[in-house]
């Protein structure tokens, strides 16, 4: 009896192990999707891991080691015209890491709360096809937009996401707190509200509708039911919910057009807006609320020859120098109001390209 006893008693225990390790396997599944998406070890926070205010913004901005200067100089505008508090989530790669820690705590902008988060690129395999014609627009860091809810900040109701072409000049608190309809995920700017200065922009070939950015000579576009002329919107600025992003399983609609444009070549980087752009125009087709049109008056970089007004310019409360013209580079357009924003690289490896 003495030793059946003891065999039961081993049998329970060896139970127990078993169930504990079902249990582990299955609560790490669950965590899997955020540690896919985010590298834990690449996680440093600044500030003296200064925790984060529920009355703080958070803005999440994409920082690559060869446009690094530009992403500082976005950040240096959120901040220095805002009056809230501001919580910047900045997402890169593994290689510029310690380069934009020494940028931030080196310069004036070593005040500022943030925390680095690195995106893993493996998160995107098999979901892009590689495309010679415009690389740039096939880095992983133009798809962390895809990734909001899993870049471990659902604290947060709702953040900003803003490109590192970006030059702020308003309250960024004003763009945060924007009605979003019911229903809706994300609030964009509409291709159709452009402002009156943007119609010399037009003459040199701006996409401005779907047309330019979908090919409609295939059957799965054409089904989808949008009309071609359709006004388009530009993903590089926009307010997202995430509860209500979760809601809807925003990111697996976006992944399921990667996977589809892979099989079919649905778009590809030769057209307007490259991969990153064509599925969230899919996704958030008449399903988004509107930005007014002077928080993102956008095309900056889409001629190095095409002026605004300056008095347009003064007036607008963020610009956006999308396109192949970037501010860091020549040529470029109004370059002085983005020098205005841009802080030297302390260490000497960011270096703009002036004539």
């Amino acid at each position: 009896m003495f030793y059946i006893s003891r065999v039961n008693r081993g049998l329970l225990i060896l139970l127990i192990i078993v169930a504990l390790a079902l249990l582990y396997k299955n609560t790490r599944l669950q965590t899997l999707p955020k540690d896919s998406v985010l590298k834990k070890d690449g996680a440093k926070t600044g500030v003296e891991d200064e925790k984060v205010s529920d009355t703080d913004i958070p803005v999440v901005i994409c920082a690559s080691e060869e446009r690094i200067g530009g992403a500082i100089a976005t950040i240096n505008s959120v901040y220095s015209n805002s009056r809230a508090s501001i919580f910047f989530y900045i997402v890169t790669l593994r290689d510029a890491i310690k380069k934009i820690r020494e940028y931030i705590e080196k310069t004036k902008l070593r005040k500022i709360k943030y925390k680095i988060l690195e995106f893993n690129p493996m998160v995107l395999k098999g979901k892009v096809n590689p495309d010679s014609s415009r690389p740039e627009l096939l880095h992983p860091l133009n798809f962390v937009r895809f990734y909001l809810p899993l870049l471990g900040i659902e604290n947060h109701a709702r953040i900003v996401y803003l490109d590192d072409d970006v030059i702020v000049q308003g309250d960024i608190q004003e763009l945060y707190n924007i009605k979003l309809e019911a229903g809706h995920a994300a609030a964009f700017a509409s291709d159709c509200d452009l402002p009156p200065t943007h119609e010399m922009v037009r003459s040199v070939g701006m996409q401005t509708t779907y047309m330019g950015f979908l090919d409609y000579r295939k059957e799965e576009v054409r089904e989808l039911g949008i009309n071609p002329s359709d006004c388009s919107f530009n993903p590089g600025v926009f307010v997202a919910d995430i509860s209500e992003w979760k809601k809807q399983k925003i990111t697996k609609q976006l992944e399921k057009w990667m996977a589809k444009n892979v099989r079919e070549n649905l778009y590809s980087s030769a057209m307007a807006g490259g991969v990153a752009t064509p599925p969230m125009l899919i996704v958030f087709h008449e399903k988004y609320t509107t930005i007014d049109p002077m928080w993102h008056v956008r095309h900056l970089g889409w001629s190095p020859d095409t002026h605004y007004p300056r008095s347009s310019l003064k007036d607008a409360r963020l610009l956006h120098w999308n396109g192949r013209f970037k501010p860091w580079n020549y040529p470029c357009v109004h370059l002085d109001i983005w020098e205005k924003w841009f802080i030297p690289d302390p260490t000497g490896r960011f270096t703009l390209v002036r004539p």
